[in-house]
């Protein structure tokens, strides 16, 4: 194989979703790598992915493991593109065999956002009203605002951010939960009503950051991609990957986390939700950084025990009537 990095007459083939979203990503990536390697050609081809042929069904319906990356995937490994940028959130936490996740972006704000429609300019999520319309196509956000605030009406809503906003604009909701990172990128922070703490809302895992998968076997790429990963952030999100891997939950599960890291220490926050807000299992483990990938396995371990294993299997029983 050409050595990547000394070799100037390569092309590197990045693939990516074609939303507006994941374009900036995926532009914002190849620019990072130019900067670090300017004698290669950088080259994005855009591809279509299930998810977003499939706009009129609730995620959770049909089930989203792949969802947003097979069709990626599949071009890695026909030797299509070389390596694909994904949010890492849609990435499952298996990957075809392979594959690999080479690099993980420093990560953006992974927090929810608050979104209101013009006429509720004066409140906080705790000050909606009473049936309250509130937007979001995530189970995880769905339970925990459920259970903090049964009084809301919740009401799927699909599509890419533009689509999203265009429905509350219009009057479909009183408010829409979105990601703070996907706002934040797409330059509509002004559209930030509040940023929902953490005790009323636990992130979806990895969220807000980039994952960089390619092919396993391509050693001098993933060399390269190491660039412009972000240690930090790599051990947070393989914390919070292995914590969602054993509980073989896909993001479409109520599953939320929380990570932080002081020196070399990480502290991981975990949370499995019943869809209808009632049940709650929560627990915190700290530990060495380097140990990410075990703590968030023994995370898992002690939810489980104290009964999520029984909410998942619960709510994975009620998808498989529901298809």
């Amino acid at each position: 194989m050409t050595s990547v990095v000394s070799g100037s007459n390569r092309t590197i083939r990045i693939g990516s979703r074609k939303s507006q979203l994941a374009l900036v990503q995926t532009h914002w990536v190849r620019e990072e790598l130019q900067k670090s390697f300017p004698d290669i050609t950088f080259e994005v081809h855009t591809m279509s992915t299930q998810g977003d042929k499939i706009l009129d069904v609730a995620l959770a319906k049909i089930g989203d493991k792949g969802l947003f990356t097979k069709e990626l995937e599949l071009g890695m490994i026909n030797q299509e593109v070389d390596f694909a940028v994904h949010s890492l959130k849609d990435l499952p936490t298996n990957l075809p065999e392979g594959l690999a996740l080479a690099a993980i972006t420093e990560r953006e704000n992974p927090a929810d956002a608050l979104v209101v429609s013009e006429k509720h300019k004066d409140k906080q999520i705790d000050t909606l009203p009473a049936g309250a319309v509130i937007g979001t196509s995530s189970l995880r956000r769905l339970a925990q605002l459920r259970h903090k605030y049964p009084h809301f009406t919740f009401k799927d809503v699909r599509g890419n951010l533009n689509t999203r906003m265009a429905k509350l604009d219009a009057g479909e909701y009183d408010a829409i939960i979105l990601a703070v990172a996907g706002l934040e990128r797409l330059e509509m922070s002004d559209r930030i009503h509040q940023v929902i703490p953490s005790d009323i809302s636990l992130h979806a895992v990895g969220q807000g950051a980039l994952g960089i998968e390619c092919r396993a076997d391509d050693t001098e790429l993933i060399s390269l991609l190491k660039a412009i990963e972000h240690p930090q952030t790599r051990d947070r999100c393989l914390a919070e990957r292995a914590f969602l891997r054993v509980l073989e939950g896909g993001c479409q599960v109520p599953i939320g986390v929380n990570t932080e890291i002081n020196g070399d220490t990480l502290t991981l926050k975990g949370i499995v939700a019943s869809v209808d807000g009632q049940r709650l299992v929560k627990d915190t483990i700290t530990g060495a950084a380097k140990d990410a990938e075990q703590l968030g396995s023994q995370l898992a371990e002690s939810l489980r025990q104290q009964g999520a294993q029984e909410i998942l299997d619960e709510i994975l029983a009620e998808v498989g009537r529901d298809s």
